[in-house]
């Protein structure tokens, strides 16, 4: 069944034609950020799924730094990034742990 959803308006104003441009551009590099983001978390937590400690280390340093980045640009709050930051350093220290126990 096709959607019915009401087509959108142009703006009339230059002003806001203007700001129709602006809000597709923020909203691709957004999207590019938060994909970003999604990635790095992604590959900290496969690194620590395959048990492999020196990629997890790395890939938490980078993620680091990605989670910070995109928290200071207004992607995400500043407490989101604080809290996958603790979640991922938790995961990858009990890994370190593990390994650790098991040697």
């Amino acid at each position: 069944m096709a959607s019915t959803k009401p087509k959108k308006k142009n703006p009339r104003l230059a002003s806001g034609r203007k700001r129709v441009r602006q809000d597709i551009k923020l909203n691709a590099a957004n999207t590019s950020l938060r994909s970003k983001y999604r990635t790095a978390v992604k590959n900290v937590e496969k690194a620590v799924a395959a048990g492999d400690k020196a990629k997890a280390t790395e890939a938490f340093a980078r993620a680091q730094s990605v989670v910070d980045a995109v928290a200071d640009k207004g992607i995400f709050h500043k407490n989101k990034a604080s809290r996958d930051k603790s979640r991922l350093a938790a995961k990858v220290k009990a890994l370190a742990l593990a390994d650790k126990a098991a040697a």
